[in-house]
């Protein structure tokens, strides 16, 4: 499946072959509360009701608006949430959310994306 490109053109989400979905957050984004809803909409779509683990590509985003990272404490196909990035800032803007929401399904920050596939592909 191609990636569909949310409402905003902030992330794109894909189905991939293995399963999972794939939110890619574009570089620099300023992630707005607007934003997020447009993404967990593609997210949901994409997943047609069922639950799928899922990949979130975070690195170099710019911020997160607090009423954005609330929209990420709502429940949606995701089954498993490995958030994916790079620097510091994205190992802080995960911990904040992680710190302040309960995610409504396990989610972990990662800097590897060959470990986040595989905390993402084990069982439970």
């Amino acid at each position: 499946m191609a990636p569909l490109i949310a409402d905003g053109g902030k992330s794109s989400i894909e189905l991939r072959e293995d399963g999972f979905v794939h939110l890619s957050w574009q570089p620099g984004a300023h992630i707005q509360v607007e934003d997020a809803h447009a993404a967990m909409a593609k997210v949901n779509e994409v997943c047609q009701q069922q639950q799928r683990p899922m990949l979130v590509d975070m690195a170099a985003v710019a911020s997160v608006s607090r009423e954005a990272r609330g929209v990420w404490s709502i429940p949606c196909s995701a089954s498993r949430i490995a958030l994916l990035g790079k620097s510091p800032v994205d190992r802080v803007l995960a911990n904040f959310f992680l710190g302040v929401h309960i995610p409504p399904c396990p989610t972990r920050f990662f800097t590897s994306r060959s470990e986040a596939l595989d905390w993402l592909n084990a069982d439970g």
